[in-house]
C-alpha cells in the first residue's frame, strides 16, 4: 500500500512539472496568438491575415517577396541593408515598452531622431545574422543592428535584465527599424501566400532550413505597405529563433543562437528524384510528450509547420544554393561578426553554413 501511494505521488509530481524551456515557448505562443496589445508602436493590432480580410486584401495591389539582389559578392554583410551611415547613434532616449512575447522589447529614439525597436535576450544575435543572409539573397528584412553596449536614458521597464531595468544598460541588443514610408498592415500565412509554389517562395522555405529558423508561425510574417514604391512587402519579420536546434528545445538557449545545437542539427533529411525534405522546422512531438500535454496549445500551433521544409522542388533548392554560393567566406564571416558572436562561434557557424551551401549545390 505504501509503495502504491508513493508511486501515485511521484506520478502527480511528474505531471505537475513543465520543463522551463517548453513553458517559455508556450508563453511566447500565447502572446503571439492573443491580443497584440497596448503599445504606442504603429504595428499594434495589425496581426490580421491580409488574405482573409477583404479590406486588407484590397490594399495588396503589388505584392513583392523577393527582388534581384544584384552583385551578391559585392554586398556588405557586416553593415547590412541599412549601411554604416544609418546605424543607431547614441544617446538613446526611452519612448515606450512593448509587452508582447517573452523577450524584453522597447522603443527608443537616437541622436538623429530615428525611432528604433530594441530587443533584449537570446534572439537578438541570431536575428541580426539571419537578417543579413536573407537580405543578401534578395529577401526583404528590417534594418537590424547589434548594439553590444550602451545606455538608455529615462528607461521605465517592467521586464528585462536587472541592469536594463535599473540603469538602462544595453548588452548585445538588437536595434531594428523600418525604412521611411513603410507601415505594417497585417500578416501573411504560409499556406495562403500569393507566392505559394513560386521559385522565390520555395527559396524562402530553403533559407528557413539553412538558418534553422523553426518558429514559423504565421504571426511571425508581416506585410508592409511601401508608399514610396507603391508596393506591399511580404517578409518573415521575426527570425530570432535561428542558428540553434531544428525545432523547439528543452530550453530557449539551446534552440536559438546556440552554435553547438546548430552544428549537431540535421539539414537535408531526405529527397526523391524531384523534391527534397529538410529537417527544419521539426515537428514538436517531443514537446507534447515531455510535458505530459501541458503545452498542448503551443503544440497545436506548430504541429503542422513541418510541411514548410518538405517537398521542395530540387531545382528551386539548387537555385538558392547557387545564390548562396556567390557569398564569399569573408561575407559569411561578416554576417556573424555583425551579430557580435565570438571568434570561435563565428568560425563554427560559417563552417556549417558553407557545408549546407555545398549540399544544396550538389542536389
Amino acid at each position: 500500500m505504501y509503495l502504491n501511494r508513493l508511486s501515485r505521488w511521484a506520478l502527480i509530481c511528474t505531471l505537475s512539472v513543465v520543463p522551463v524551456g517548453y513553458a517559455a515557448h508556450a508563453q511566447d505562443d500565447v502572446a503571439a496568438k492573443g491580443a497584440h496589445s497596448k503599445t504606442k508602436d504603429d504595428d499594434k493590432d495589425n496581426d490580421r491575415d491580409v488574405r482573409s480580410n477583404a479590406a486588407l486584401w484590397a490594399k495588396v495591389q503589388n505584392p513583392v517577396l523577393w527582388h534581384e539582389p544584384g552583385n551578391i559578392g559585392a554586398l556588405d554583410l557586416y553593415w547590412g541593408p541599412g549601411g554604416k551611415a544609418n546605424q543607431p547613434k547614441p544617446p538613446f532616449e526611452f519612448l515606450s515598452e512593448d509587452s508582447n512575447g517573452t523577450n524584453a522589447k522597447f522603443d527608443v529614439r537616437d541622436a538623429n531622431g530615428t525611432k528604433w525597436r530594441v530587443k533584449e535576450g537570446e534572439e537578438a544575435q541570431p536575428e541580426v545574422a539571419a537578417s543579413r543572409l536573407l537580405w543578401a539573397m534578395g529577401y526583404y528584412a528590417n534594418e537590424d543592428y547589434l548594439v553590444s553596449g550602451g545606455q538608455v536614458q529615462n528607461i521605465k521597464m517592467k521586464r528585462g535584465s536587472q541592469d536594463l531595468k535599473d540603469r538602462g544598460t544595453l548588452v548585445n541588443v538588437r536595434f531594428a527599424r523600418k525604412p521611411d514610408g513603410q507601415k505594417k498592415i497585417g500578416i501573411w500565412e504560409w499556406k495562403t501566400s500569393p507566392f505559394y509554389g513560386k521559385r522565390e517562395f520555395n527559396g524562402l522555405r530553403v533559407m528557413m532550413a539553412v538558418i534553422n529558423n523553426w518558429d514559423l508561425k504565421d504571426v511571425n510574417n508581416a506585410v508592409y505597405t511601401d508608399s514610396k514604391n507603391n508596393r506591399q512587402i511580404f517578409l518573415v519579420s521575426d527570425i530570432g529563433a535561428s542558428f540553434g536546434s531544428n525545432g523547439v528545445s528543452w530550453t530557449r538557449s539551446r534552440s536559438k543562437g546556440n552554435v553547438d545545437s546548430f552544428r549537431s542539427s540535421g539539414f537535408i533529411q531526405s529527397k526523391t528524384n524531384s523534391t527534397v525534405n529538410f529537417s527544419t522546422p521539426k515537428k514538436p512531438t517531443g514537446m507534447l510528450l515531455a510535458t505530459m500535454g501541458a503545452t498542448a496549445k503551443s503544440f497545436a500551433m506548430r504541429k503542422d509547420l513541418d510541411w514548410i521544409g518538405n517537398d521542395i522542388p530540387i531545382p528551386d533548392a539548387r537555385w538558392m544554393g547557387s545564390l548562396l554560393g556567390q557569398l564569399s567566406h569573408k561575407q559569411l564571416t561578416d554576417a556573424f561578426r555583425a551579430a557580435n558572436f565570438s571568434d570561435e562561434e563565428i568560425q563554427a557557424y560559417v563552417e556549417v553554413v558553407e557545408s549546407r551551401i555545398a549540399e544544396l549545390k550538389k542536389l
